[in-house]
């Protein structure tokens, strides 16, 4: 029962990703006609689609979040992204800090005020801070998955002791599985943190800069990603023929 549960979960979550994905296309065309004719376009309209595209990504996080709690596994070895998304995964996700990369590429910093680049600059440490305490909760859960107690008991034959190691099997499994949906979901809050974060340290201008540099960047990787796997397969085609 709970194999179909997670599978329909799964299934969900794909369907759920194609229309997200489909809809951040538009948001991404919309960022980029903004950026490029911001002198145009009045600061509410600026304010309201930068709040648009953080509630687009807000909504990723919510449903990804439930299909963690049905499927944990799945988000660490997703089946919906390329093996080149798949190199850019840091615990389910991107890493927090690429957010800075992407900041540093798309906002000028003679453009930000000496209050902006401090307050920047302490986000810069907390982020990396927090990344440092998820790699160490990380290599914890790791080493639980390969330790003494846990492999001892993957390889119980004595059918006297079945039960009891069966239940056991599952206890700890279950605390494992519990670790890496914490994991992942702490992971998650610490991406959309930083990327708020930064959005609410920026000028709605800098902030539409920023979020359509950040787009644009998912979107050609998967675009990358998908056309690597294509051609992937249809050399794996021809050469069967």
């Amino acid at each position: 029962m709970a194999n179909n549960i997670s599978g329909e979960s799964r299934i969900y979550f794909e369907d759920f990703l194609t229309g997200w994905l489909i809809r951040q296309k538009t948001y991404l065309d919309q960022l980029i006609s903004t950026r490029n004719n911001f002198q145009n376009t009045p600061e509410h309209e600026l304010r309201s689609l930068v709040s648009q595209v953080l509630t687009h990504y807000q909504q990723y996080y919510a449903v990804k979040g439930a299909a963690t709690r049905e499927d944990v596994y799945a988000m660490f070895v997703p089946p919906w992204f390329s093996l080149y998304e798949h190199t850019y995964l840091w615990i389910a996700g991107f890493k927090p800090s690429l957010a800075f990369k992407i900041l540093d590429k798309s906002v000028n910093q003679d453009e930000l005020t000496n209050e902006q680049l401090e307050a920047l600059c302490g986000l810069r440490v907390w982020t990396k801070a927090a990344e440092r305490g998820l790699n160490n909760d990380m290599a914890r859960v790791q080493e639980s998955l390969v330790s003494p107690p846990l492999v001892n008991l993957a390889l119980k034959r004595n059918p006297a002791e079945r039960g009891v190691v069966g239940e056991t099997a599952d206890d700890v499994l279950k605390m494992l599985r519990k670790k890496m949906e914490t994991l992942v979901e702490t992971a998650d809050l610490v991406r959309m943190t930083t990327a708020r974060e930064i959005v609410e340290k920026l000028s709605p201008v800098q902030s539409v800069r920023f979020l359509a540099a950040a787009t644009q960047l998912q979107v050609n990787i998967r675009r990358v990603g998908l056309q690597r796997d294509a051609d992937r397969g249809r050399g794996a085609t021809a050469s069967e023929e």
